[in-house]
């Protein structure tokens, strides 16, 4: 199981953080999932009124990712789910908005939540989805760690360490 070892994160105050979350319209059951999941996430976090923006597919994240890190959010999380199939574009488009998504952070400075599902079938995307019945729940971790890096990047830029 992939959550094996994840780290123990309590909830802080992110009220004052601009938070967008951007994410992909592909399996819509898989996607609802990853969106509640990071609503809970920004509810916990008290994050108020955090901006959420659709796009067709996870090919499409990091541009629009870029896009908002550009207009100043503190954090944005990234959504999406591709499941392996009989040709290479499982490949392409997991290493596009892999790469893709690396760069906004790099290139921007921002914390980018990374919540995009790379599963070779439905049912371990449903497993991952946060879903009731779910083992995990990839779309409220990615926006944790966004918020919990959010929050260091401001302490790093003031001058403190971490």
């Amino acid at each position: 199981m992939s959550g094996a070892g994840a780290p123990t994160q309590q909830p802080v105050d992110c009220h004052d953080l601009r938070v967008a979350v951007v994410a992909a319209s592909w399996h819509t059951q898989v996607m609802d999932g990853l969106l509640a999941g990071a609503a809970r996430a920004c509810d916990d976090y008290q994050v108020e009124a955090p901006v959420v923006v659709r796009v067709p597919g996870t090919f499409e994240l990091p541009v629009v990712a870029g896009a908002l890190a550009a207009q100043g959010y503190d954090a944005v999380v990234a959504l999406g789910v591709v499941i392996r199939g009989g040709t290479p574009h499982f490949e392409y488009v997991c290493n596009a908005a892999t790469d893709g998504l690396g760069r906004v952070a790099l290139d921007h400075q921002v914390a980018v939540g990374f919540g995009v599902l790379t599963c070779d079938t439905e049912e371990q995307a449903l497993d991952r989805a946060g879903l009731e019945g779910s083992h995990e729940d990839k779309g409220y971790e990615a926006t944790s760690a966004a918020l919990l890096t959010a929050q260091t990047l401001k302490r790093v830029r003031r001058g403190y360490e971490a």
